[in-house]
């Protein structure tokens, strides 16, 4: 059975590597749309879908953060990755901050940056992807639409963000099961280090928040670890 054929927009103004990107992603059955002007980008975007974004900052006519900042507004559940020469702590930081779901330094071996997009798109985008809309999870009293990204109790809807929503997907499909640092961060960041493992803790704190109206769910940390979504059998409303 032929596998699913992901759709990546690469946004970079160098011809040289954009055309070896572009091309070497093709090879690994990639569909791959090479936008060589920042000022496209939103353009393409409006005419075309895709499942990944992978943006350069310094572009000669726009910086990629700002294009990130736009495409979080207008399209909030494309993931998107930088690939960038900019690699002082300040960027990354701010890479990430905008929702970033990796930051990748030049120069980046090609075939690393074919592994790190399998590990996103195989395994974040396709559990929330191929669930079917009328299909929800019951966590405790809440009802969880992956689909749509939205938790709700009571009639009261959060809408969560792609990175709320793999988080709690993950969690949910192994409640009251260890979720090891190693295999969120790998599984839905795509890489565990530093600054991923600080990423994470905030979302499991923003999680903790949404559902906190019921006693019987907890989002309990095992130090050094992981996390384990912890549900009891008969929630309090």
């Amino acid at each position: 059975m032929a596998e699913i054929k992901y759709r990546i927009a690469l946004v970079e103004d160098d011809e040289s590597l954009g055309y070896v990107l572009s091309e070497y992603l093709k090879i690994n059955d990639f569909d791959i749309t090479w936008v060589k002007k920042g000022s496209k980008v939103m353009e393409v975007l409006t005419t075309e879908s895709f499942d990944l974004l992978i943006l350069d900052i310094t572009l000669p006519d726009s910086s990629g953060f700002d294009i990130a900042e736009m495409v979080k507004v207008k399209f909030p559940k494309l993931p998107f990755l930088f690939l960038t020469a900019r690699s002082m702590k300040i960027d990354v930081l701010k890479g990430f901050a905008l929702g970033a779901v990796d930051y990748l330094k030049k120069p980046i071996d090609e075939e690393e940056l074919v592994a790190r997009i399998h590990a996103l798109l195989n395994r974040v985008v396709p559990p929330a992807r191929n669930l079917n809309a009328e299909h929800s999870l019951q966590i405790g009293s809440y009802t969880f639409d992956p689909q749509n990204q939205v938790l709700e109790r009571s009639g009261n809807r959060t809408r969560l963000t792609e990175r709320e929503n793999a988080l709690l997907l993950y969690l949910s499909s192994h409640k009251n099961q260890l979720c090891t640092h190693n295999d969120i961060l790998n599984g839905i960041w795509g890489k565990n280090d530093y600054f991923n493992k600080k990423s994470l803790n905030v979302f499991v704190s923003h999680l903790r928040k949404y559902l906190n109206e019921d006693q019987g769910i907890r989002i309990e940390n095992i130090r050094n670890r992981g996390f384990v979504l912890s549900v009891a059998e008969n929630p309090n409303s």
